[in-house]
């Protein structure tokens, strides 16, 4: 039977802590502005080190500690909701969830290395390779290989695996020599970021609090400064403007006088942007793509766990609706990706969480236009975890993305570099 009072060792707290902030330091470094490659190259790999040569304990430790130092940003929302009261008891949760994750890959390898004699440190090795498919509630964040973005070494599943396998076989046989391997795993740093950038493209950054957003008051001059935007990338000889995620917060599909104004402007310039639509009783977070006086829309194929849609049984998802949400519906999912083409080129719909979702890089896209709103989650860390996820998929599949947002900078990823909006 496990004593939970086990647990609560400070040595092994402590333990846990230490390898959770090694892991996650790539994030705090990026985010003001440090990236030191060797800094992050050994950091990263002492961490992974320290973790396989721990024991259950400071697994649970490590795993509950990482989440936090990770995803503490979700719980800004509950602010915006004025029930910051929830804020501990979630970030509680988070931390709680991620640990007993981290607990039971460590209790499943140890149980194999019992039966089979396999050394468990090249299962925890596996398990470690593991966490990055294993996504609570839908929710695909975790991905450990990205511990390496800004660093010597590379970040696909095969390079990932070989340092996982190097730490794991130098333990095995208690000697440091075997960690050279990981230069097999060797990427080189020097990118050339703007080739497939199209220079017509403008997109475009807003900053409309969450709060500010919402009011019916507020409507009319966001329409203003959105209509003044699209004129400026008239007359600057742009081909095509991009607007954060739910720029407007209004089922655009009902606002014929709007929709007129936006059909118009599209004769001179394509507009992309981000709105709510209204289908039938169900409310979708989409895209509306305007493009020489006709309309699309592509809506929103990935939802947020609990932000969009709530995965938790249907009594229970009702009950922490009417609490948090004051009732309201859960957004709806399109079936399927969707897809646009302008000017001849095809582009992948992402709405914000989804372009970070490895399932919308299937077929490896060449362009992706990427519509977020970072307004539930700053200041934080939120935006740069995004940003480094994007280019990490960029980097993978390829995929150069043209991502405008609200409340934090706007950017283009090409061949896994950022290029920053001015």
């Amino acid at each position: 039977m496990i004593k939970i009072s086990h647990y609560f060792s400070t040595i092994d707290i402590t333990k846990g802590l230490f390898v959770a902030i090694l892991l996650s330091l790539f994030i705090y470094l990026e985010h003001f502005g440090y990236s030191i490659f060797i800094v992050i190259t050994i950091f990263a790999l002492l961490g992974l080190y320290l973790l396989i040569d721990s024991e259950a304990k400071v697994w649970f430790w490590s795993g509950f500690f990482i989440s936090m130092l990770w995803f503490w940003w979700i719980m800004l929302s509950f602010k915006i909701y004025q029930i910051a009261w929830v804020m501990p008891f979630g970030l509680i949760g988070i931390g709680l969830l991620y640990g007993l994750m981290f607990l039971i890959l460590y209790k499943i390898a140890q149980l194999i290395s019992s039966k089979t004699k396999i050394p468990i440190v090249f299962l925890l090795a596996i398990c470690l390779f593991t966490i990055s498919y294993i996504h609570p509630f839908g929710f695909d964040w975790l991905k450990l290989e990205i511990i390496f973005h800004n660093s010597y070494l590379g970040t696909s599943w095969w390079q990932f695996g070989l340092i996982l396998f190097a730490i794991a076989l130098a333990q095995y046989r208690q000697n440091l020599l075997f960690l050279f391997l990981v230069f097999l795993a060797y990427s080189p740093t020097a990118y050339t970021t703007n080739t497939n950038i199209n220079p017509s493209i403008k997109v475009t950054t807003t900053n409309i609090p969450i709060d500010v957003k919402w009011q019916e008051e507020s409507s009319q001059l966001i329409l203003q400064q959105i209509f003044q935007t699209i004129d400026d990338g008239i007359n600057d000889g742009y081909d095509l403007i991009v607007f954060p995620e739910s720029t407007l917060t209004m089922f655009l599909n009902y606002e014929t006088a709007i929709l007129e104004v936006l059909q118009e402007k599209s004769q001179k310039i394509t507009i992309v942007i981000g709105a709510l639509f209204w289908d039938d009783g169900i409310p979708r977070n989409s895209t509306y793509i305007f493009n020489n006086n006709t309309i699309s829309v592509a809506h929103k194929y990935i939802l947020v766990p609990f932000g969009e849609y709530n995965p938790l049984p249907k009594w229970i998802g009702e009950w922490i609706n009417k609490i948090i949400y004051d009732g309201g519906a859960d957004y709806i999912a399109s079936e399927t990706m969707s897809e646009y083409k302008i000017d001849g080129v095809i582009y992948r719909n992402a709405i914000c969480y989804e372009a970070t979702s490895k399932k919308l890089y299937k077929d490896n896209p060449k362009n992706m236009i990427a519509i977020s709103n970072n307004g539930w989650f700053v200041p934080s860390t939120e935006p740069t975890l995004q940003r480094l996820l994007l280019e990490h998929y960029s980097k993978q599949h390829g995929t150069t993305i043209y991502h405008s947002v609200n409340m934090s900078p706007s950017y283009i990823v090409a061949n896994g570099k950022t290029v920053f909006i001015k």
